[in-house]
């Protein structure tokens, strides 16, 4: 999550910024999120097999943690960018013209105006997209990642329910324990917002 938190916040600050990056960025990124899933780790195999070939002390492998790492971060882009986009606009013009009133600076309004009042609806985003990728992370046991999707599926090709409950479980509950942290989160924020 911290490298699609920190991408995804990113792109969503130069979209709301730059009407012209966002015209070409969301058609990019709604296309990368129709690849499904199996296709995406499969697609990163051969590209980072060929960077470990090049760095070995990386560590970095056509399948294992790389390509899981690589494609969770991929598919949360879209709802992190999205999130942060709309965490942005729905900042009220009227705060942001009376810090420009004040003479605050660009960076100013952005940390003292802008950053406070869309916090709620950044950590909203966040929510949404720690959720689906807790979920797409029990598919990525199937490249070698490990985790509760590789009890999961030794359960499904031993025809084994009580093992393919033991992965999913976990699933479940971290999913919704992620679920309720951010809930929480959001519902203390939302003061500030007000």
């Amino acid at each position: 999550m911290l490298p699609a938190a920190l991408l995804g916040s990113a792109l969503g600050v130069a979209a709301f910024r730059r009407p012209r990056i966002e015209a070409w960025l969301f058609p990019a990124l709604n296309t990368l999120q129709t690849i499904p899933s199996l296709a995406l780790f499969a697609l990163l195999i051969a590209p980072l097999a060929w960077l470990g070939r090049l760095w070995p002390q990386s560590g970095i492998a056509g399948v294992g943690l790389a390509p899981a790492i690589t494609a969770l971060t991929l598919y949360s882009l879209l709802p992190m960018t999205h999130g942060t986009l709309a965490a942005l606009r729905q900042v009220p013009a009227a705060a942001r013209d009376s810090a420009r009133g004040i003479g605050m600076s660009p960076w100013q309004i952005f940390r003292g105006v802008e950053l406070p009042l869309a916090l709620p609806v950044f950590i909203a985003g966040l929510r949404v997209t720690t959720v689906q990728a807790v979920g797409l992370a029990a598919v990525a046991a199937l490249i070698g990642a490990g985790g509760f999707g590789a009890i999961l599926f030794q359960g499904l090709s031993a025809s084994a329910p009580d093992q393919v409950l033991l992965g999913v479980l976990p699933i479940v509950l971290l999913t919704l324990c992620c679920d309720a942290v951010f809930k929480l989160l959001a519902s203390r924020l939302e003061p500030l917002r007000r």
